[in-house]
């Protein structure tokens, strides 16, 4: 098991390797947009670190891997961001640490986790069905999250078909 911990706000570049590096696996399935997406600035990155809402799995050296970070949103906990380094990819990271950020979210009193997420993409959607999350259809929208889904569009993210998603804590 990898140790999570929170983001230092000098690894924030790293963060942005990892989701590079995570992202262009995109291309392979027909995504090249995707792929090509650049990763969240160091400001918005700083913003989630300096809330406390943002952290790491770190390799044996401390070496960021994989990291998450969220927002509160509708009453929840959403997922903004989980990436994780192909070169420690399928080892079981990304679901701790969602794990991590689950049990930390039940115990302030959070109901769910909440994210959203391309519907037909094997490391997405159907992955997070095994980590415990389920669908949500739109009528079950909080205006947050409803919010979200109107940015996506706007991003050209609806280009593929995206979920919204709920995992009960």
């Amino acid at each position: 098991m990898r140790r999570i911990r929170a983001v230092h706000i000098d690894e924030l570049p790293l963060l942005q390797d990892i989701e590079r590096a995570a992202g262009r696996c995109f291309a392979d399935i027909g995504m090249p947009e995707i792929a090509d997406d650049e990763p969240l600035p160091l400001a918005d990155l700083a913003h989630y670190q300096h809330v406390g809402l943002a952290w790491v799995a770190v390799d044996e050296v401390d070496r960021p891997v994989a990291y998450l970070i969220a927002e509160h949103v509708d009453d929840n906990l959403h997922i903004e961001q989980v990436s994780v380094h192909p070169d420690s990819a399928r080892r079981g990271i990304g679901r701790s640490l969602l794990d991590h950020v689950g049990h930390r979210a039940g115990a302030e009193g959070i109901p769910a986790l909440t994210l959203t997420t391309f519907a037909d993409v094997p490391w997405n959607a159907p992955y997070y069905v095994r980590c415990g999350f389920q669908f949500l259809d739109d009528g079950a929208l909080g205006p947050g999250l409803q919010d979200i889904r109107r940015r996506e569009a706007a991003h050209g993210l609806e280009r593929w078909p995206r979920v919204c998603m709920r995992r009960r804590l």
